[in-house]
């Protein structure tokens, strides 16, 4: 069996420097997630979301990314979660894409706010049917004796609410608005590239590179 501390892979795919790299983040995350999607890499639209509660223990998951524009990047769950009561009373919250495939990360941190009702609404009613029943039959994050629960719940709203669900008040949109971005790119012999975007109070952003 292969020891774990032995595993080794050489990065060697592409490279990120400061002249290539747009000077905009956002743009930069645009041409990065474009690539990922026609490399047809598993899942491109996955991140992992980090929250810190007020018990200040990290917590991580893994969200769909549904939207992004220059007021920042959009994902969709119950605000009842876990990670709904931790942005709750700590809005900060960072997170990362990792495809693997091609080598890359992209980290974003910055604040997070409730999007509108009225996006909530739209992107609810764009979902497929099971999926917005779903919404109201899982009682996210609590504990439950067994899937029994899950599946009854679904079919007494699937019942109720036929092929008509509302979006439930405890479902919605987060948009994390970025103050810091930081792009990797990884490299032969562990001298990976570092691209971190920090903003100003202008809103300007200052593009420098880190060690890695």
């Amino acid at each position: 069996m292969t020891s774990i501390a032995d595993l080794r892979k050489s990065y060697e795919r592409a490279e990120l420097d400061e002249q290539a790299s747009h000077p905009d983040p956002l743009q930069q995350f645009d041409r990065w997630l474009q690539e990922a999607i026609q490399s047809e890499v598993p899942e491109p639209n996955a991140m992992t979301l980090a929250t810190v509660g007020s018990d200040l223990r990290p917590s991580t998951r893994v969200v769909l990314i549904k939207g992004f524009d220059p007021r920042g990047i959009v994902w969709f769950t119950n605000y009842e979660s876990r990670k709904g009561r931790a942005l709750a009373g700590n809005p900060y919250a960072a997170l990362q894409f990792h495809w693997v495939e091609l080598e890359r990360v992209v980290r974003i941190e910055g604040v997070v706010e409730k999007v509108s009702d009225e996006e909530s609404d739209a992107y609810f009613h764009s979902r497929p049917l099971d999926s917005r029943i779903g919404a109201w039959a899982s009682p996210q994050s609590e504990v439950i004796p067994g899937r029994t629960v899950l599946v009854t719940n679904a079919a007494k709203y699937a019942a109720q609410f036929l092929l008509q669900p509302p979006r439930p008040p405890h479902w919605g949109g987060y948009r994390l608005k970025p103050d810091q971005w930081e792009f990797w790119q990884g490299r032969k012999s562990r001298l990976h590239d570092r691209l971190r975007y920090s903003q100003g109070t202008d809103s300007s952003w200052l593009r420098e590179r880190l060690a890695p």
